[in-house]
């Protein structure tokens, strides 16, 4: 007799079906498992004896053949526990086969019996709504399953015996509610910030509509601090924003408990980080930094300090808005649509553009084209807007904190992102939600300069020999800064701010 047990196997955020066979059949004693699973799949039948036993089930002297459908899918993880040892006792008569034909099955098995969570489980759940199937999962996953839908019949047993016996039908396992994980405290408000008004200015830009920054300046300027704030002034996580993000994170495990959050991922990888843990890979093609800041923000401090190749690697993600993370037995796509935020120093010293500043390691300016030549052209292309952060004056220091904060921001920022939906939704732009995602096709219907600014950006691109890129990307910026206003066309002076806005990144480039 041969039993059957559905679940999955991950392929970026997406579960594959796959179809757990199980036979136990006369012959000499062995557990065999075949399907190309790794290692961790592999181990399964080490825990998986070992939790039958703690169940009072040991395994027959029989030959239990353990087949992993379609035979040519990669396998991986330890979800694979569950689904192996359930077939198992479908085969052996301690659970009906029946009851098992409607339900999707993951969760990774102890020593003693019980059931650990595991990375996936939110996928898995929309993966076996789609099916018409149920879900048996970790009880500590259920809360992140329920998320997938209240049509969708959910088992999360904490044990190998609690689940044999809702199957037998001696007991009766709740169906788990969705879990929201509390807020760990307030977000960094923008009144701790004193003087740089305008850099302050720049990022309620920057926030109104989903533009790239990067800020330039000498240490202690506040460039960390105010990107450390911008999450307290964009908008929560719309619902389907939250399913993607929420997918993501939970195939790199990191949903505490299973519970969602609509505050927006901010990410802030050390300047050691490779190519891989920034746009993902490694050896089961993870997501990396990009995919996990996904609608949300990536923080990268001191820019020039992180390898050239791995800033390099941000460029098609920047673009596209996904990853394609390709091993040598894998491939795997992951969403990675972004605000990339970035800082850094004039140079290596941090006070080459001082006044009456002499750097001891070279002539000013060869110390900072050497520092800033680390950053390649079409990374700095790809900045939306660019500006100095000078350093804070001590006058500014002494004053009181200022009266407008971070909350005062936040509603003008969800004004601005309100009317851009608005026009996204008259216009059938399903996949935009910020003026930075807008197709080109689209600028000309959205972005009408009047008369006197399309002279000005005429002009302007030929002058400062505006690539296509930056140019449209000088049309969204200008696109936002009405928004902010209110106003519905896009006048010569809101153009003049955006170019003002790339003039640093001119400059570098």
């Amino acid at each position: 007799m041969v039993s059957r047990v559905a679940t999955v196997a991950f392929e970026g955020i997406e579960a594959r079906p796959v179809d757990v066979q199980v036979q136990v059949a006369s012959g000499a004693v062995a557990f065999v498992l075949v399907g190309l699973p790794d290692k961790a799949v592999a181990e399964s039948r080490e825990r998986v004896r070992a939790a039958l036993t703690a169940s009072g089930l040991a395994l027959p002297a029989k030959r239990i053949i353990v087949n992993l459908a379609p035979a040519d899918l990669p396998k991986e993880g330890s979800h694979f526990d569950l689904p192996i040892a359930l077939g198992i006792m479908a085969a052996i008569g301690a659970i009906p086969q029946d009851v098992l034909d409607a339900f999707t099955v993951l969760g990774e098995l102890a020593l003693d019996g019980t059931i650990s969570p595991v990375a996936g489980v939110l996928p898995a759940a929309i993966a076996a709504h789609a099916r018409g199937h149920g879900l048996v999962c970790p009880a500590a996953s259920g809360a992140e399953a329920a998320w997938a839908g209240s049509e969708i019949e959910l088992v999360a047993p904490s044990s190998l015996i609690q689940i044999a016996n809702h199957f037998k039908g001696t007991q009766v396992l709740r169906r788990p509610e969705p879990a929201i994980r509390a807020a760990p405290g307030l977000l960094p408000d923008l009144r701790d910030i004193k003087g740089q008004e305008s850099a302050k200015r720049v990022l309620e830009i920057a926030a109104a509509g989903g533009h790239h920054l990067l800020m330039s300046g000498p240490p202690g300027a506040g460039k960390s601090m105010l990107a450390a704030r911008l999450p307290s002034i964009l908008p929560p996580l719309a619902p389907r924003e939250l399913l993607e993000v929420s997918m993501v994170h939970s195939i790199a495990g990191l949903l505490t408990d299973g519970a969602l959050t609509d505050r927006r991922p901010f990410r802030a990888p050390h300047h050691s980080a490779s190519m891989a843990a920034l746009t993902g890979g490694g050896l089961h093609a993870r997501p990396g930094e990009v995919s996990l800041a996904h609608h949300g923000v990536l923080f990268l401090d001191e820019l020039p300090e992180f390898s050239p190749q791995a800033l390099d690697g941000l460029r098609q993600p920047i673009e596209t808005g996904s990853v394609n993370v390709s091993r040598a037995n894998t491939r795997a796509t992951y969403p990675a649509r972004f605000q990339l935020i970035a800082a850094m120093n004039p140079c290596r010293c941090g006070h080459a553009l001082d006044p009456g500043y002499t750097c001891k390691r070279a002539p000013n300016e060869k110390c900072i084209a050497q520092y800033q030549a680390r950053l390649s052209g079409p990374l700095l292309d790809r900045f939306d807007i660019a500006i100095d952060v000078p350093a804070v004056d001590l006058a500014d220091l002494l004053l009181p904190a200022p009266a407008e904060g971070s909350a005062e921001v936040l509603a003008r920022v969800v004004a601005a992102r309100h009317v851009q939906a608005s026009r996204f939704e008259r216009l059938a732009l399903a996949d935009c939600r910020t003026n930075a995602a807008i197709p080109p096709g689209a600028l000309d219907e959205i972005v009408k300069p009047d008369a006197q600014g399309m002279k000005l950006i005429r002009d302007a691109a030929e002058k400062l020999k505006l690539t296509a890129r930056a140019f449209h990307r000088v049309l969204k910026v200008a696109r936002t800064l009405a928004d902010l206003d209110g106003e519905e066309g896009v006048a010569r002076h809101h153009l003049a701010e955006a170019l003002s806005l790339r003039s640093r990144a001119a400059a570098l480039g």
